[in-house]
C-alpha cells in the first residue's frame, strides 16, 4: 500500500493528543482537555475519511474540515500553555506538529481544487 504522509502524521498527532488528554484528566482538567481531544483526533479522522470520499468535492470538503479542526486544536494548545496546564516544550512540540499538518492540508486542498478545475476544462 502506498505511504500517505498526511495520514501517518495525523494519526501520530492524534495519539499524542490522546496521551496529553489522559494526563490532563489526571490533573482534573476536563473542560479544555475535552475540546482538545475532540478537535485533535478529528483532524486524522477527517483525513482518513477523505480517502474514501464520494467525489473530488467531498474529498476537498473533508480536508477543509480537518484544517478547521487543526486550527481549533492550535487554539486549545495555546490556551493550555498560557494557563499553565502544559509545559513550554510540550506546547512547542505539539503546536509545531499541528502547524505541519495545517501546511500539508492547505497544500493538499489547493492541489485538489486545481485538479478539479482542470477536470472541468
Amino acid at each position: 500500500m502506498k505511504e500517505n504522509k498526511l495520514l501517518d502524521l495525523s494519526f501520530k498527532f492524534a495519539k499524542e493528543i490522546v496521551f496529553l488528554v489522559r494526563n490532563l484528566k489526571e490533573e482534573k482538567e476536563t473542560i479544555i482537555s475535552y475540546q482538545l481531544g475532540k478537535s485533535g483526533t478529528s483532524i486524522g479522522a477527517n483525513i482518513n475519511e477523505a480517502q474514501y470520499a464520494q467525489s473530488k468535492a467531498d474529498f476537498v470538503s473533508k480536508l477543509q474540515i480537518a484544517l478547521k479542526e487543526a486550527n481549533e486544536t492550535s487554539y486549545w494548545l495555546k490556551l493550555l500553555f498560557e494557563t499553565g496546564y502544559i509545559e513550554e516544550n510540550t506546547f512547542k512540540e505539539l503546536n509545531e506538529a499541528c502547524s505541519r499538518l495545517r501546511v500539508m492540508l492547505i497544500t493538499s486542498c489547493k492541489t485538489a481544487k486545481n485538479n478539479m478545475s482542470n477536470d472541468i476544462l
